[in-house]
């Protein structure tokens, strides 16, 4: 069965390209805001797991309507005869640079190709758009006319009505916002029109749901295991004996501080890659800025739970911030985390765990100095012992999925990571999260808490895509 082929036609700089991307899901497609930036069809599919389930062809904008209806209506006896007009016209034409662009635009739909005709909603009807719509209506291949708002929808009515007139099947489509549902649905509708792939475009729909959800899974288990390694991983240094061990707990915090900010960016790459991200736009300073987000505590209420929600979590786990812990606050460390480095040596009990979450919220770690049999100190930093920072850790990596499902492959805008997530995680779901953030720091089950915690994130994508 082959796959159903959809050139995608119309007026330069109407959105014609923004359509193939977010249809085909490549950001390897070319968008430009200068008219005529596409010269030549390409064809890019859209596969998944090495299957072609269709394909959009990006063709250049019309430019010469009214020359190529008359010549075609000059060699044309009867509606019976226009389909071949229309292929006389293009192997007549095919080396005329005057008709390039016309000729690009109908060469997929002669062999072929339904049409997907993009105008701007933004723009006002006029009749002299007549004649290239008159033009695919001649080919007599399946279509269908869609209404891009490109800066607006303010004249949409207008357009449903022109339209109409050419097209069975008109719909308003927001090339740089239509979530899964809209895009489901255009194909849906495309195997309405006809028969021959319907069934194609069934399986397609399916096939796209399904992989959806096995994005969602294989997303999860990726931020599961970036909060393990959160929360569990520790570095060490050793130190000659006579040495002072301060400007080693400075090195050690920045050596923690490298490792898990670098762990972050490589799971938010490999969600991306799951999600056909191969070109996402991001700025140097956004870059920069991702190590001291991580690390920076004053937001860390914005990013993780507040006080309340903390309080709530710290007491459904309660022995798990004490039992005679030390704890790192300010100190050596030259500001960082506030100035994370002094160890303080010091015992909190089971029932004074909640005020001490909240006492300690701006701590990460913990400095552990051990002997060595040649002499001198091992120290060691981390594991994590803050209650909040698995929290801030999956509420980064949960927006940063929500954005990129809420994205489509045509808006080329920088992403960005600021905002809010957590805040509508009922108590329930907060205990959960901690329980097992709980289990993982002491080491139980990592195996299966590591499974619930993927499970449990996976809910949490599934909902917010819903």
């Amino acid at each position: 069965m082959a796959a159903p082929t959809f050139a995608v036609v119309g007026r330069p700089n109407k959105g014609k390209s923004s359509i193939v991307a977010t249809l085909a899901r490549d950001d390897s497609v070319f968008i430009d805001a200068r008219a005529g930036s596409t010269r030549d069809a390409r064809e890019f599919p859209m596969r998944v797991d090495h299957e072609t389930l269709y394909v959009l062809v990006d063709t250049p904008g019309i430019q010469r309507a009214r020359a190529v209806l008359d010549w075609l209506q000059a060699n044309s006896v009867d509606a019976s005869s226009r389909p071949a007009a229309v292929r006389q016209f293009v192997e007549a034409h095919r080396t005329d640079p005057r008709f390039h662009d016309e000729c690009e635009l109908l060469q997929p739909i002669v062999n072929g190709a339904g049409i997907i005709y993009v105008v701007d909603g933004s723009v006002p009807f006029s009749a002299d758009y007549e004649a290239e719509m008159e033009i695919l209506r001649w080919t007599g291949r399946p279509s269908l006319a869609l209404i891009n708002p490109i800066d607006s929808d303010d004249f949409a009515a207008e357009w449903t009505a022109g339209l109409g007139q050419y097209f069975r099947t008109v719909r308003e489509f927001d090339a740089q916002r239509a979530e899964l549902t809209k895009q489901l649905e255009l194909l849906e509708l495309f195997g309405h029109l006809d028969p021959d792939w319907r069934d194609s475009l069934t399986r397609a729909v399916a096939v796209l749901r399904e992989e959806r959800a096995v994005q969602h899974r294989a997303a999860s288990l990726l931020i599961a295991d970036l909060i393990v390694e959160a929360i569990t991983f520790e570095t060490s240094q050793k130190v000659p004996r006579g040495l002072p061990h301060e400007p080693v707990q400075a090195l050690l915090f920045k050596r923690y501080q490298h490792h898990l900010a670098e762990r972050e960016r490589q799971c938010r790459r490999r969600v991306e890659e799951e999600f056909s991200w191969t070109n996402l736009n991001r700025t140097e300073e956004g870059l920069a800025l991702e190590e001291s987000e991580l690390f920076n505590v004053e937001d860390w209420y914005l990013w993780g739970l507040d006080r309340r929600s903390l309080l709530t979590v710290a007491g459904s786990v309660g022995a798990v911030v004490g039992g005679g812990t030390g704890l790192v606050i300010d100190g050596a460390t030259g500001g960082l985390l506030g100035g994370l480095g002094t160890l303080v040596s010091g015992a909190l009990g089971a029932a004074g765990s909640g005020i001490a979450a909240l006492r300690y919220a701006n701590d990460i770690g913990e400095i552990r100095v051990r002997g060595i049999p040649t002499g001198g100190k091992e120290l060691h930093y981390g594991p994590a012992r803050n209650l909040n920072f698995p929290f801030v850790v999956l509420g980064r990596a949960l927006l940063h999925h929500q954005l990129l499902c809420s994205r489509t492959h045509a808006d080329r805008s920088a992403l960005d990571l600021r905002g809010q997530l957590l805040a509508d995680l009922d108590d329930s779901l907060r205990r959960q999260f901690g329980r097992l953030f709980a289990d993982l720091r002491r080491g139980r089950k990592m195996t299966e808490s590591r499974e619930q915690l993927a499970a449990l994130i996976e809910q949490q994508c599934l909902q917010r895509d819903s």
